[in-house]
């Protein structure tokens, strides 16, 4: 396993810079502690994960091991989108594998960027099974979701931005799924001394049943941010990351989930994946699972917005 370090999170800061979008801070409304969000949907691609495929890349580029077979990842939408258009960026063709059941205006996004989309079996598992048989008989470079450390340290650039917007920050709150953007911001934030707080829906907490186990272990998933949050197993490095001090792990309910996106929408006209309304789930609602003390400074990565917003009815 490599142990993710600051130093990886630099390099990627420095292979990225004028390439992704800087992220813009939202204040969030007086209360008891300084609260932000962090608008990181608005990325390329709608999500955070074009920072790591974007770092990913240009570090093989670098080193001149970019095949001209190109590049191929097994994704729940996400990371193939950044991945594609990564590639596109490079000159790249790239082929991404998907579950049958992706949602379908990622595997249209996915089309537009010019990928060859291939969908294989109902979970992410079995979609990366048949990018891994693709790469060994093409020769084409194997990207991962989230567990690789270019990856992983792309992401976490995003709390450097975070750091320079939000002066005095104390916590940042993110959803874990495999645990890649994850790791980026931990490493990032134990470095500055900021709290992570690692939030999972109930019944997708690969982070928590490893935390509880010390190891890594499989786990059943089942919950409306499944298709961006059900990795069955987190990678070494998010578990890693999730064992040193400074970081807290908390699960929440997907009825907490479902209305944190729904008041995205309603006081925002903001619409996001149920992922990224997970983080909000964390501190906000009646029964918030994790209470930043008085004065406290956090921000809130909402981490991607490609969803279909059909389902979000205006209460107003």
């Amino acid at each position: 396993m490599h142990r993710l370090t600051y130093g990886d999170i630099q390099q990627a800061t420095e292979r990225t810079a004028g390439h992704v979008r800087p992220v813009a801070l939202a204040p969030a409304g007086p209360g008891p502690y300084e609260l932000s969000l962090a608008l990181e949907f608005m990325q390329h691609t709608g999500s955070f994960k074009a920072r790591g495929a974007y770092n990913f890349l240009a570090a093989h580029r670098d080193a001149g091991t970019l095949p001209a077979a190109g590049v191929t990842i097994a994704s729940g939408g996400n990371a193939g989108l950044a991945c594609a258009w990564a590639a596109r960026q490079q000159g790249l063709p790239a082929t991404v594998f998907l579950p049958e059941t992706a949602p379908h205006v990622k595997v249209a996004r996915l089309r537009g960027y010019g990928a060859d989309v291939r969908l294989v079996g109902k979970e992410y598992a079995e979609a990366l099974a048949a990018c891994e048989e693709f790469a060994a008989g093409t020769g084409a470079l194997a990207s991962h979701a989230y567990d690789h450390p270019l990856i992983a340290a792309g992401a976490g650039t995003l709390l450097e931005e975070i750091r320079a917007r939000v002066p005095g920050l104390d916590t940042v709150v993110v959803a874990v799924g495999g645990g890649g953007l994850f790791a980026g911001i931990a490493t990032a934030a134990r470095h500055h001394g900021v709290r992570t707080v690692a939030v999972e829906p109930e019944n997708c907490r690969a982070l928590h049943a490893a935390l509880e186990a010390g190891r890594v272990t499989e786990v059943a998933v089942d919950s409306v941010a499944a298709d961006a949050l059900g990795a069955r197993c987190v990678s070494a490095t998010a578990l890693a990351a999730a064992q040193d001090d400074g970081v807290t792990s908390v699960l929440v309910p997907d009825t907490a989930i479902t209305a944190a996106r729904q008041t995205l929408w309603d006081d925002r006209r903001v619409a996001v994946e149920h992922a990224a309304a997970t983080a909000l789930a964390a501190v906000s609602g009646p029964a918030p699972a994790y209470v930043p003390a008085e004065g406290e400074k956090v921000a809130v990565v909402l981490c991607g917005a490609n969803t279909d917003p059909a389902d979000l009815v205006s209460r107003h």
